[in-house]
């Protein structure tokens, strides 16, 4: 029971309630001191306002390094060993300190395997996802024929892989690039649930998407001549309900096969929309909005601010 200020202001001639009063204000300070303290170093202190956030708080300089502060394991899945999809390699943090994690599949394009997209599976894991870089049945397949294998490796993930017990099965994501950029719209179609999408330099034939629930970052390229913007990634954008929270990135001098080498604004803002939709990390939603400007990495962005 707190002691009544007029009780501490009393003041026999001892004057013992008074160096009472001051010990008590003493240990209440430091113990505000402490909890300060805490709040501002613990990394639970965000987390216990939402359980998904992993890693420090985040910086421009962080999210742009060619690693994160995980470090990271990959396994490699047979296509033998499962059904569905043509098997592929998964990236995941190698510490279980912080629980479970969101994962992303992540699909090639047209006549290429998954080495065409290897580079995105260590940089995004060492952020803080587990990351499934999958071969399809046939280099062939066609975008729709992608989407469903980007679902068949999603739940191989989350019921059969090794890795099994590492992932959150209620926070996953699709990206590709070309056609498998096309497929990871048609995934998101057939799987609303999804938390994230993420087509980069996309292929489809299908220009439209209004049956879209799944927050999308579309990534383009200026100087695609294979899916040029205008008649592919900006229609797709355009499509999207415009209530969902969707953002358009056109990578300035830049070709479709820009996501097939390392590239910081890709993973910069991949992160960043991951992070924000799979974590639900309110934390990195300063990288997207108010919107990023133009600059000799991007020739355009556009997108909806605040985010939901």
């Amino acid at each position: 029971m707190p002691l009544h200020p007029r009780t501490l202001l009393r003041t026999p001639a001892s004057g013992a309630p008074r160096r009472r009063a001051g010990r008590l204000a003493g240990a209440a300070a430091a113990l505000a001191a402490l909890v300060g303290l805490g709040t501002l170093s613990s990394p639970g202190a965000h987390a216990a306002d939402n359980p998904y956030e992993r890693g420090p708080d985040p910086t421009t300089a962080g999210i742009e390094a060619a690693r994160g502060p995980y470090a990271v394991s990959q396994t490699t899945v047979s296509p033998l060993s499962v059904s569905g999809f043509g098997g592929g390699t998964v990236y995941y943090p190698t510490s279980t300190a912080d629980g479970t994690f969101g994962a992303v599949a992540v699909a090639p394009g047209y006549t290429a395997s998954q080495s065409s997209l290897s580079w995105l599976g260590p940089r995004l894991a060492s952020q803080g996802f587990v990351v499934f870089t999958i071969d399809t049945l046939s280099t062939l397949d066609q975008p729709d024929a992608r989407g469903r294998q980007l679902l068949a490796a999603l739940d191989h993930l989350t019921q059969r892989s090794p890795v099994r017990s590492r992932v959150d099965a209620g926070r996953l994501g699709v990206m590709g690039h070309s056609m498998g950029g096309g497929a990871s719209l048609a995934a998101a179609v057939s799987r609303p649930s999804l938390k994230a999408a993420i087509p980069l330099t996309p292929w489809n034939l299908d220009k439209t998407w209004p049956e879209v629930a799944t927050p999308t970052l579309i990534i383009g390229a200026d100087g695609d001549t294979v899916a040029p913007v205008t008649s592919h990634a900006e229609p797709f954008y355009t499509s999207l309900p415009g209530s969902l929270d969707r953002a358009y990135l056109e990578l300035n001098s830049a070709t479709h096969f820009a996501p097939n080498s390392p590239n910081t604004t890709i993973a910069k803002y991949s992160v960043s929309w991951l992070k924000r939709f799979i974590d639900d990390d309110t934390r990195y939603e300063q990288f997207l909005c108010p919107l990023p400007r133009p600059s000799l990495t991007i020739q355009e962005y556009r997108g909806n601010c605040p985010l939901s």
